[in-house]
Order: C-alpha cells, then structure tokens, then sequence
C-alpha cells in the first residue's frame, strides 16, 4: 500500500458533518497515514482541533485566514497564540494574501501574515501561506522575514503560481505542495512548474472538500484522493508512486514534526 500524507485538508467544512469519522476511516484505508486539518478563523481553528484530538492521525493547523481577517474579532488573535501551543497542532494558518476575492483590506491581511509569520517563528511550527493572485506581495513579504540567512519554515500550500515564484519561495526554504488542480486538464503550465521543484521539497495535499483531483473532479473531495495528485506528479517528476511516496511523506514528517 501507498503511504501519503495529505498536508491541507478543512474536515471542519459541512461538508464532512453527516460522514467526517467515515472519511477519516477511508483515507486511513487508503494508505494515507497523516491528515492536518486547517483552521481558517478562531472557530474554525477549535474545531480542527478537537477532530485532531480525536483521531490518531489527524492533526491540526490553527490561524485566521486572510479572507476572514477583517471579521475576527479583537480577542481572536491573542486566542489563535494561545492555541498554538496545543500538542496536536503541527502549524500556524492558514496565512497569507488573497486579492482575488479581495474580502479585507490588504494592508490588513498583510497585518495578518506578519503575525502569523512571527508566532510560527516564536512556538517553532512551520506556517501554512494561502496565495492567490499576490504572488509578488506574498514573495516580497516573506523576503522581508528572513533573517541572516536563515530559512523559512513552511509551505505554499495548493501552489498555483509560476515557476519564477515557485524558485524565489525554494530559496527562501520553504516547501511547495500540490493539490488537484494540477491534474485539471487546462493546467499545463502548473504541470510545467511542477516539473521543476526538486522532490525533497514537494508536499501533496487534496485542499478537501475542495478542488477534487481528476477522475473525482466534480465529486466532493476527501483526503482519500490525495493519492490521484500523487500519481500525477510522480509522473511529472519521472519518480515511481513507491519512491514519490515515501519521499514526500518523509518531506511532510520533516516539516511537521509528525
């Protein structure tokens, strides 16, 4: 059996409500030996705990994502630090910029991104970056973190950007992940990228119930798929699935401490 770990999965979503425990036994089934379930805002972030602390495999990330960050309240920061010294929590965010939807000032989830930068830094778990249509911010404010030369410690998670954005974030340090959008057939230039980042630094993720990997696009996700965005970048990486496997899942432990 394949052993993956699925790096960026939100169990908390309804979606999972009438089957959560279901998809967790499935994906356990399937080979997939870990599951960070992300927190978006405070709420979101208890709740990703308390599954975390109820299954063995299951561990979680706690932060405001930058969408929600005009709606947190005063209080909510100072909750996410103190959930962040929890045991089951493996990483800090969702973080990061999002002008896409453009929900919160940008200045203000730039706010938010250095915070969650700083309290990574401060309790030693890698940060978690949401990036879209910002590639440029996100790269410049990460740059603006490091410090003698030191690397950074985290992912871009559900990566979507191009290859000079991918290569600026690998000399930062931090791990590129992939999620189902790379085997959606007009993505050619994601799968272009993905060619180039060295194996020792990829992660693999399904972003569930979001973005279901071809042949379960259109169905909802669940961290059981992650093994079709596998087998599709092992092949872009010209890597047997055993060796892909086993590389990504040490990756994923490394960056973890799972």
């Amino acid at each position: 059996m394949i052993e993956l770990i699925d790096t960026h999965a939100h169990l908390d979503e309804e979606a999972f409500d009438v089957d959560q425990a279901e998809v967790i036994d499935r994906a356990e089934q399937s080979g997939v030996q870990a599951i960070i379930t992300i927190g978006t805002t405070l709420a979101s972030s208890r709740r990703a705990i308390s599954i975390a602390e109820g299954h063995d495999i299951v561990f979680a990330a706690v932060g405001i994502q930058p969408n929600y960050v005009a709606e947190a309240q005063p209080d909510d920061w100072n909750a996410i630090v103190d959930l962040a010294d929890h045991p089951k929590v493996v990483a800090i965010g969702e973080t990061g910029l999002d002008r896409y939807w453009d929900y919160a000032p940008i200045e203000l989830q730039q706010n938010y991104f250095d915070r969650h930068i700083e309290l990574s830094a401060r309790v030693n778990k890698p940060f978690v970056v949401h990036c879209r249509e910002s590639e440029t911010d996100i790269v410049a404010q990460l740059q603006s973190h490091t410090r003698n030369g030191q690397p950074l410690r985290g992912v871009m998670h559900s990566f979507c950007g191009d290859t000079t954005t991918a290569e600026a974030c690998l000399d930062l340090g931090l791990y590129i992940s992939f999620a189902g959008m790379l085997t959606f057939k007009k993505n050619e230039d994601l799968r272009a990228t993905a060619c180039q980042i060295p194996l020792d630094r990829l992660l693999v993720e399904t972003d569930a119930p979001y973005l279901s990997p071809v042949p379960k696009r259109g169905k909802r996700n669940e961290p059981a798929h992650v093994l079709h965005t596998a087998k599709c970048l092992a092949g872009l990486q010209a890597s047997s699935l055993e060796e892909f496997a086993q590389q990504t899942t040490a990756n994923a432990r490394s960056l973890f401490g799972l």
